[in-house]
Formats: structure tokens, C-alpha cells, sequence
């Protein structure tokens, strides 16, 4: 919680409530699903409120705004340098505390100045793997002939 104190953001009710359910997080949660959960304790908060505070959170670096889900943006409260693993099925995302030091070729940089990288690794998590194995053998199947 002590990330939110000093990140410039008048503290209401709704946003301290916002930044609780934030602090620690490790499911890369979405806006609709942060809404969900701090409007049982604040029935009237209204979902621009928390989708706000995503945007003034994200423009000051308090969260990491994901597009790894083509349906919906989704948060990372973990603004340190980390990848992602993702199940092609669920969407679940897990963390990867590996720091990968990649060196992208002059000829390929286009005249770029690469200041970061971000790797995702897609999978199958062991709830989806255990209980669709068809689904899994079929993607994989996918994979290889790609």
C-alpha cells in the first residue's frame, strides 16, 4: 500500500479501496474485474471511477497496463522488470521473475534506441492442460506444424 501513498493521487474511499485490492495482486486483474470486487464495498463507485484510476496509475507508474488478452486490457500492480507466462486456454497470467538479457542486433534495430523488452511465453496452465487434453493435443499439434 505504501507504492499508492506518495504516487500523487488525491486518497477517497474508492481509490484507497482500488489500490487495497491492487497491492500485491498477482492476477494481472482487468478493470471490469477490479470494478467487481471494490463495488461490494462501494456499491455507488461507478466503473469510470476505477478505470480513471488505472489511467492516472498507469500514466504515473503505479501499474503496467497489459494487452496480452485481445478481449480486454488488463493490470499489473508489479511495474519491475518481469515476463509473463499465459494459458492459451484460461488466460491465466503468471509472473516470470527472469530477467532475460537480450541483445537485438544492430541490422535489426532500425535505428532504434531498445530501451526494454518484454517476453511472453504461452502455455497451457495444469487446470486446462488436466481437464482438456484434446484441446491441448490439438494446439500443440498446431504449433508444430506452424
Amino acid at each position: 500500500m505504501d507504492k499508492y501513498r506518495n504516487i500523487g493521487l488525491k486518497r477517497t474511499p474508492q481509490r484507497m479501496a482500488i489500490f487495497d485490492y491492487l497491492d500485491g495482486n498477482k492476477d494481472h486483474p482487468s478493470a471490469e474485474e477490479i470494478y467487481k470486487a471494490v463495488s461490494k464495498r462501494f456499491p455507488t463507485m461507478s466503473f469510470a471511477t476505477v478505470y480513471n484510476t488505472l489511467s492516472a496509475l498507469k500514466d504515473r507508474g503505479g501499474v503496467r497496463e497489459l494487452t496480452i488478452d485481445p478481449e480486454k486490457k488488463r493490470y499489473d500492480p508489479d511495474t519491475g522488470r518481469h515476463n509473463h507466462l499465459i494459458c492459451m486456454a484460461c488466460k491465466k497470467v503468471v509472473d516470470i521473475q527472469i530477467d532475460y538479457d537480450l541483445k537485438l542486433p544492430r541490422s535489426l534495430r532500425q535505428n532504434f534506441a531498445v530501451v526494454s523488452n518484454h517476453i511472453e511465453f504461452y502455455g497451457f496452465c495444469p487446470d486446462c492442460k488436466e481437464s482438456d487434453k484434446r484441446h491441448l493435443n490439438k494446439e500443440v499439434a498446431n504449433v508444430r506444424r506452424a
